[in-house]
């Protein structure tokens, strides 16, 4: 999936080139931007199966459908706007932003950990009982647009400062260029998973013996496929929210962070003796996004303590 996703966000360069010369400029920047999210559209990506997850099948794609509208409202009517705002008159503001949703994806990814953990539960959850479907859908959709909000700020974000156009329209073009490249992705995506057990159950059901065994082996699998993705998308969370606030911290003039997490890095790069080789810098990046990992944790985990502990918030339901 991450592969996937990446590369059809590379592939918009191409296809701005091809439609005209006057938008090059402005395909190129969103390409390369665009490939930088990778890490927050492989989260929404992850995550966003667990709103519909135990709910009537029947109901799957309407809300997916919901939380996609609610997406494409976030992204160009919220955030474009305001990030194109932002890059003209208050480009120092967008650090600060980056490291608040930095910090927001810290905390639900150590709560997460923390909830696994058996060190408390804060909302309902599919193991409580629904006693008003609709009203129980509803909390779960506005959680899922809350959070895509959330997510596609970072990505919003991440795109502005890797986009090296100056002129504001050009901007506002790659910025719309990504926004709906990723939500169509990221919830297409989504949808497919979410139905593989219904095609598995249609596959059963066939007089056929070998349409029978891959639909046995369909409704075995969405289940660790749904498990797997909520693992990838907590790592995503730690992953992405402890490296913003790494490089934030150091671009704010906090080098502290930074360069520890550099340091291990490249270390673990240079333990395999061959300057610049494959494996050097696989082990060189696992170092790195585990340290950023750790960093998101530690913080996550004070975020929540605070909230839930000090302040005596509860974790918003639909999470």
């Amino acid at each position: 999936m991450p592969s996937g996703l990446v590369a059809l966000l590379d592939d918009i360069t191409v296809i701005a080139k091809a439609a005209s010369a006057s938008l090059d400029d402005v395909s190129v920047a969103a390409g390369k931007a665009g490939s930088k999210t990778a890490g927050v559209v492989i989260d929404d990506a992850a995550v966003t199966p667990s709103y519909v997850t135990g709910l009537s099948p029947a109901r799957e794609l309407p809300i997916i459908w919901k939380i996609t509208k609610g997406s494409f409202k976030n992204k160009l009517l919220i955030l474009l706007p305001g990030a194109l705002l932002l890059s003209e008159f208050l480009p120092g503001a967008i650090i600060w932003l980056l490291m608040l949703g930095g910090a927001f994806l810290s905390y639900e990814g150590a709560e997460k950990v923390l909830e696994k953990l058996g060190l408390g539960k804060h909302g309902a959850t599919l193991e409580d009982e629904i006693r008003d479907p609709v009203a129980f859908e509803n909390k779960r959709v506005a959680g899922a647009i809350r959070t895509d909000l959330i997510l596609s700020a970072e990505i919003m974000a991440i795109t502005l400062a890797a986009l090296d156009l100056d002129v504001w329209w050009e901007r506002g073009l790659a910025l719309a260029l990504v926004a709906v490249v990723v939500t169509v992705a990221v919830y297409g995506t989504v949808a497919v998973i979410v139905k593989i057990d219904d095609v598995g159950l249609y596959l059963t059901q066939q007089a056929n013996a070998a349409k029978q065994a891959v639909g046995h082996f369909l409704l075995r699998f969405v289940p660790k496929l749904l498990t797997f993705l909520s693992i990838v998308g907590t790592i995503a969370m730690l992953w992405v929210g402890g490296g913003i606030i790494v490089h934030g911290t150091h671009e704010v003039g906090f080098h502290a962070i930074y360069d520890i997490v550099h340091g291990a890095e490249y270390a673990a790069a240079a333990m395999t003796g061959a300057a610049g080789s494959v494996v050097g810098g696989v082990l060189g990046w696992v170092t790195y996004a585990a340290l950023s990992a750790v960093v998101a944790l530690v913080l996550g985990s004070v975020i929540a303590l605070v909230l839930h502990k000090v302040l005596g918030v509860g974790k918003a339901e639909g999470h």
